[in-house]
């Protein structure tokens, strides 16, 4: 059975914003999500899962997406379609988990994301720009950000690296592709 079988759409441009023309979508749910919530922090890498507040959170490309008991936002989408089409996604992907819980060990823990300075001091620290960016601090913000991938850093990958390359892999979060 379906968890999410309706849901109302709201489509917006942030106040805060004005101009940026970046849009954010939310879903106002008619059922409680709430028990996918542990599910979904078993599987999402880097979702942070806030129990108390019966919420989790999650950077996905540049995305930042909240699921709440009867709601689910993602911001910074580049136009209405696409705010669209991530919520539908997202309302997939909980009804996915939902039916897979079953083989799935629900996660309770709080995970935290890994500050930039953790990450850059995991970085070859060359600013050697292969990765596009002018800096490796610069690479680390994005790193953590999820606006960049650890494959973005060709150096990384150069056998000297290698337990540095480990420990980064262990610690940043990259989203998994939604289909």
């Amino acid at each position: 059975m379906m968890l999410i079988e309706h849901f109302d759409l709201e489509v917006f441009t942030p106040p805060c914003e004005p101009g940026a023309e970046r849009y954010a979508a939310i879903a106002r749910l008619t059922a409680d999500i709430s028990e996918v919530l542990p599910y979904l922090n078993a599987t999402l890498r880097g979702a942070v899962y806030h129990q108390a507040a019966n919420a989790l959170t999650w950077k996905k490309g540049g995305h930042n997406i909240a699921f709440h008991a009867y709601e689910i936002g993602t911001s910074n989408a580049e136009d209405r379609e696409a705010a669209s089409q991530e919520v539908e996604s997202l309302v997939k992907l909980v009804n996915r988990t939902w039916e897979r819980r079953a083989e799935i060990t629900p996660n309770y823990e709080t995970h935290q994301r890994p500050t930039p300075m953790a990450v850059y001091k995991l970085l070859p620290q060359t600013n050697c720009r292969q990765c596009g960016e002018p800096t490796c601090f610069t690479f680390a913000l994005k790193l953590v950000a999820s606006q960049k991938k650890v494959a973005d850093c060709p150096p990384l990958f150069e056998p000297q690296y290698a337990e540095k390359l480990a420990a980064l892999q262990a610690i940043i979060i990259e989203a998994p592709a939604i289909g």
